[in-house]
């Protein structure tokens, strides 16, 4: 008697499911990484060439002297806090407030008056000069 087995066994692995699966976690991390900010400042920068159309109703400046400008007043760091407070209650999301910084101020200053208006979710736009 010659009994031949007839059944064999192969054995593949096939690679398409597993390609399957990496593309769609590729596609889940890209989506995902772009929707993650990283802990910076909202803030709307203006181009140098061109103008922005924003409702200026509100100015902060920062002289060389490191010295406060509400609009024409002069003020210091508190005070700042409470009125752009006051500005945030009163126009709500709409409070848009431009920080005009002379060159010369360290960038500490200008984090500081920008931190201030982020914490009181109030638009800034850092203005510059034309080019």
């Amino acid at each position: 008697m010659n009994l031949k087995k007839r059944s064999k066994r192969l054995i593949e692995f096939s690679m398409s499911s597993m390609t399957d699966i990496v593309f769609l976690l590729l596609i889940f991390f890209m989506l995902t990484s772009t929707l993650v900010s990283p802990n910076a400042l909202k803030l709307i920068l203006p181009k140098s060439s061109g103008k922005t159309l924003a409702k200026q109703s509100i100015s902060v400046s920062i002289d060389q002297d490191k010295q406060l400008y509400f609009n024409q007043d002069r003020i210091g760091f508190d005070e700042l806090a409470t009125r752009l407070g006051d500005l945030a209650a009163t126009e709500g999301e709409e409070a848009t407030v431009v920080l005009n910084a002379e060159r010369s101020v360290p960038i500490e200053e200008v984090v500081k008056v920008m931190s201030i208006a982020n914490k009181l979710k109030i638009k800034m736009i850092l203005a510059t000069d034309p080019e």
